[in-house]
């Protein structure tokens, strides 16, 4: 979810007003969208809920020039602290005293809604464009992202007028019913944060154990997968092998996962690959994550195939039945 060059941001930034009556483009529109966001500064209290499920965490977001820092405190649930550097993620869990220490696409900072550029997404979403409203104590422009067809959800999305920044987005299914919402209860878009605070917090790891989780760029057919057919619109994206743990006796072997990411610009599909494991997986089918998430699972000869995203499930279903082993 782009690099966001300072002179994108500030064209973006002038343009936001005219542009979300003007510009009919779910492309041109989440582009713009994404780089205004991105560039801001601010704190705020923000929301997640699906089902009966409710989480919220305390977010620091700061800008300095194609430097983001974010530090997020989940204000539930275990206690923990995450901080982001651009593509750097370290997570702290300070009654374990434990660090993850990992790397992360740039697109899983907030507000993460386009995922790529160049992805033919009027062809499978159109945008209109609904009242305003008052959310958050700012004003914001309402759009709804319609998809074309029942292989992908829709959207709503609330932006704040002047700057573009998103402060609620609901995914919504085939139906448009809402299956998720995400947004900010509070919000102070002039709040002083400090980026060398930031820094320096992240920092303070004296007394933790640090575990970095480490990936290694692959590619599908060099681990001998490849897909025959898919799903429109979805294009093949990084492809990484990830070590797992495994959990019989006691002797802490590991083995390796291959996650193979696909997006239509806007929903993400990872497809997940590991040797058959029959004491771990043990459910062949879908199974429901909450909210707008599914996955989907296939057993293919001695290979375990699990499908993640937040898709609907027929979709899942195409992928895995796509995926083929050539060697």
């Amino acid at each position: 979810m782009s690099r966001g060059l300072v002179l994108a941001c500030v064209l973006g930034l002038q343009a936001w007003v005219p542009a979300i009556a003007q510009e009919n483009s779910v492309s041109a529109w989440l582009t713009r969208l994404h780089e205004a966001s991105k560039h801001r500064t601010y704190t705020g209290t923000f929301v997640v809920s699906a089902g009966t499920q409710m989480a919220s965490a305390k977010i620091w977001h700061v800008c300095e020039g194609e430097q983001q820092l974010e530090r997020i405190e989940p204000l539930s649930g275990t206690p923990r602290t995450t901080f982001r550097r651009n593509s750097e993620v370290l997570t702290l869990f300070p009654t374990a005293k434990v660090g993850i220490a990992e790397t992360r696409e740039a697109t899983s900072l907030f507000p993460g809604l386009l995922k790529s550029k160049g992805a033919d997404l009027d062809e499978f979403y159109s945008l209109k464009t609904m009242a305003s409203e008052r959310l958050a104590g700012v004003d914001a422009d309402v759009v709804h992202i319609q998809a074309k067809d029942g292989l992908r959800y829709g959207y709503r999305v609330w932006s704040e007028k002047k700057t573009g920044l998103v402060i609620q987005l609901q995914t919504l299914d085939v139906d448009g019913k809402t299956l998720e919402q995400s947004a900010f209860s509070e919000l102070n878009m002039d709040a002083q944060v400090s980026s060398a605070k930031l820094n320096q917090m992240m920092g303070q790891t004296e007394g933790y154990r640090i575990e970095r989780r480490t990936t290694e760029k692959t590619s599908a057919a060099a681990q001998g997968w490849a897909m025959n057919g898919g799903v429109p619109g979805f294009k093949p994206g990084g492809c990484y092998i990830r070590p797992v743990a495994l959990l019989a006796g006691a002797s802490g072997k590991t083995d390796t996962s291959m996650q193979w990411m696909f997006s239509d610009g806007l929903a993400t599909v990872s497809l997940f690959v590991e040797r058959f494991d029959p004491s771990r997986h043990v459910q062949v089918g879908a199974a429901d994550l909450g909210g707008a998430t599914r996955t989907q699972t296939r057993k293919l000869g001695n290979w375990w195939i699990t499908a993640v995203g937040e898709v609907p499930a027929g979709t899942l279903a195409v992928f895995t039945q796509a995926l083929e082993r050539k060697k």
